[in-house]
């Protein structure tokens, strides 16, 4: 695949290199950070970290609360420092027990929010996954269930306002359509 050797070299210009991997939800960005894990994992040691365990919730996923948790899990990654975080349980509404990320060559973020405006240049690489809004709705409600019809409707407006603010797709380095 042309996009992995991409990579591969890219995360070579860079000391402690980060790839984003963001988009609008069912576009296939978990499939994409396994593909690319799977890739250059024989390589260097590689963390994938997904928004899913990040996010506060549905009414605070893309608040100022993820920018600073993606700050400071790049920033811990940069200095080559454990992470700590706390993954949100979806059943329970709450966030579980605080845990130690191990240090890796590579980190990668994925999902809706990840590529943070202010993170963007600290990148090796931003990719944005595009997807029609009505595919990407469909994936999602095959995949989590028509009970999520209601909830996905208003974030698909809660993603498309993150990213006209955060500009990630204009920014990106590389742009897949699935």
């Amino acid at each position: 695949m042309e996009l992995i050797a991409a990579l591969a070299d890219l995360c070579k210009e860079k000391s402690r290199p980060v790839i984003a991997i963001d988009g609008p939800a069912g576009a296939g960005k978990t499939t994409l950070a396994h593909e690319i894990f799977l890739a250059l994992s024989n390589k260097m040691s590689v963390q994938v970290i997904h928004m899913d365990d990040l996010y506060d919730g549905w009414e605070n996923a893309l608040s100022k609360d993820l920018s600073k948790i993606l700050q400071y899990l790049v920033s811990q990654h940069e200095v080559k420092s454990p992470a700590k975080i706390q993954r949100y349980n979806w059943e329970s509404s709450s966030f579980g027990e605080s845990e130690e990320l191990p240090v890796s060559d590579l980190l990668i973020l994925e999902g809706v929010g990840c590529g943070d405006k202010d993170l963007q240049d600290r990148f090796a690489a931003l990719i944005w996954m595009e997807i029609d809004p009505k595919d990407g709705l469909k994936r999602v409600l095959d995949r989590d269930g028509a009970q999520m019809h209601e909830q996905m409707q208003k974030w698909l407006g809660t993603q498309a306002e993150y990213f006209s603010q955060h500009s990630t797709r204009e920014k990106a380095d590389f742009i897949l359509t699935t």
